[in-house]
């Protein structure tokens, strides 16, 4: 049965992201915040489809501990679910990503009208300029910054080396830091076709400030808060 909905999920996910994938190319010319909300509308389709088909829903704790300005999001990574899930969790969000991604026909081209941050990961002390100068501008928009500490997806009950670059960005551009923590691994493995209904639980944890801080210091109070909060999921 499980193998079946899944099944179904994902044929309906693929006969909706067609058409408005050609919908997403030609908004390009609308301005970037707007065109935010309006290609966000297929991440609440799929969400909303993910409950009615598998059986998966989520509830969030903390949002009131969410600031008033744009802030950076240090999040856990367990699956595809959170990169589509806090598109209507967050205010509107600028993620951060591998430059080359954006090469992709279609798919890539679709992802640069995201207004993402896109990145070479393996440049080094200059990746962390290109982050805070993209960064610095999507925060000055009216984005907040989404970025995955680990650096890529980790299984449920892991852990992954958290690495500086958004605590880098936060600390220099004077924002807060939201840690933030979930367990969509469980229903929503990496890497896994098959999808299993559950409840998924998104906690928001109180907001780090950085001013005045290293960003070393911010990292480490954010892995602390996350990697405590994941195991209370």
């Amino acid at each position: 049965m499980l193998f079946i909905r899944s099944l179904l999920f994902f044929l309906i996910k693929t006969v909706l992201t067609i058409p408005f994938s050609l919908l997403i190319l030609l908004a390009a010319p609308v301005p970037a915040l707007p065109r935010y909300r309006f290609i966000t509308l297929w991440g609440r389709v799929v969400i909303w489809l993910a409950g009615w088909v598998v059986g998966i829903r989520f509830r969030v704790e903390g949002r009131e501990n969410l600031p008033q300005e744009p802030a950076v999001v240090l999040a856990k990574h367990q699956s595809a679910w959170e990169t589509i899930a806090f598109q209507q969790i967050f205010p509107p969000l600028s993620f951060v990503l591998k430059k080359n991604l954006l090469r992709i026909p279609f798919f890539g081209w679709g992802l640069a009208l995201f207004s993402p941050i896109a990145i070479d990961r393996g440049a080094g002390r200059e990746a962390l300029k290109q982050l805070e100068a993209q960064g610095r501008e999507r925060l000055n928009t009216g984005f907040w910054v989404l970025v995955f500490p680990e650096g890529t997806r980790v299984g449920v009950g892991e852990k992954g080396d958290y690495q500086i670059g958004g605590a880098w960005l936060a600390a220099k551009c004077g924002v807060p830091v939201v840690p933030v923590a979930h367990n969509a691994g469980r229903c929503w493995p990496k890497n896994a076709f098959i999808k299993r209904p559950g409840i998924i639980t998104v906690v928001i944890g109180p907001a780090i400030p950085t001013q005045g801080r290293k960003p070393a210091q911010v990292l480490a109070e954010t892995e602390a808060w996350i990697e405590a909060a994941m195991q209370r999921l």
